[in-house]
């Protein structure tokens, strides 16, 4: 009788602290839940232009395409060095939830599991009204073309070459109580009325790339860093026409620090920078709001670098095309 009276009060005392426990993690959750809807609802814009979507919660699913091509000239330890390389084209399927204003998801390349890719990117975006930012991190095995060295030419197979790449750009929205950036690409908000803003902002470019693997023995040990830092100004719009919601913008940056240069068995020679350089960023999309619930669309981004002159440059195009349908809840 004693031990089963034991067992008893054991038993009680872990079904109150099970449920002191459950009160307490449903308090905090509660609270955390307060502050972002507080943080969610907040109306920091004209709401005759823009406004939060009715429900909280917001599923979609996405296919995203994307690609990267690098090309250069330079003078190397006497001889003309050039290059036409790209990335393979790499398609990826992806799933996201938001809740109110927070967001997660994750991709799944179908390439990578059966063995054909091996390139790995990392995508971080953070938008709002206001500000916006992109980071992009991409590492990649399968850069693939032709390198020149004076009349000598290189076939670089996938595989042949590593390539390393980080992009990082920000905006300011200055119409930002009336034009929505979110809307077109995070369809957090919704546009009701069509508006444009001028926007500031700033880009980097930075990564290398180095011949590993199965290289020709008769090739020159090898070496391509890029380094650009930008800052610049540009012009969105998002249009409503009906139920589609269509923007385009452009925002060209003017390169003020430069540190490209190409490393040929052991020689550096650095890029000269040649005003005006640029880093170009773009972006289109087109979002159909089914009704409040349903939506579907499209958008693309690209990132253009120019540099240098005709007899010396550097050009790096990279570039996602992404379509999503999503429901709200």
């Amino acid at each position: 009788m004693l031990l089963m009276g034991m067992l008893t009060l054991a038993q009680t005392r872990r079904e109150v602290m099970r449920e002191k426990m459950d009160s307490l993690l449903h308090g905090k959750y509660e609270k955390i839940d307060s502050v972002l809807l507080k943080r969610y609802e907040k109306i920091s814009y004209d709401t005759a232009y823009i406004v939060r979507p009715s429900s909280k919660l917001m599923l979609k699913v996405r296919a995203n395409i994307s690609g990267n091509n690098i090309r250069m000239k330079n003078k190397v330890a006497g001889k003309q060095v050039r290059a036409n390389l790209s990335t393979a084209r790499k398609t990826t399927f992806s799933f996201s939830v938001n809740y109110i204003g927070l967001s997660a998801g994750f991709a799944l390349n179908p390439s990578f599991f059966s063995g054909k890719s091996k390139d790995f990117e990392i995508n971080l975006n953070a938008y709002s009204n206001r500000y916006n930012i992109d980071v992009y991190y991409q590492f990649s095995k399968t850069l693939s073309g032709t390198i020149f060295h004076d009349d000598e030419k290189y076939l670089l197979d996938q595989g042949s070459m590593h390539m390393k790449v980080l992009n990082v750009s920000g905006y300011y929205t200055f119409n930002h109580r009336r034009f929505s950036y979110p809307a077109a690409f995070t369809q957090s908000y919704i546009q009701k009325r069509s508006a444009g803003s001028w926007m500031a902002g700033f880009s980097y470019q930075g990564g290398s790339m180095r011949p590993v693997g199965d290289v020709s023995a008769e090739m020159p040990a090898e070496r391509i860093y890029m380094g650009n830092f930008a800052i610049g100004g540009g012009y969105g719009h998002n249009f409503i026409v009906k139920k589609w919601l269509l923007h385009a913008s452009l925002l060209p940056a003017v390169i003020v620090l430069n540190n490209n240069n190409v490393t040929v068995n052991g020689e550096r020679e650095d890029e000269n920078t040649h005003f005006p350089e640029m880093i170009v960023n773009g972006r289109v999309a087109a979002v159909y709001n089914v009704n409040s619930k349903y939506f579907m669309g499209f958008t693309s981004i690209f990132s253009s670098s120019r540099l240098g002159y005709s007899g010396h440059y550097t050009r790096q195009n990279k570039w996602r095309v992404r379509m999503f349908l999503g429901i709200r809840l």
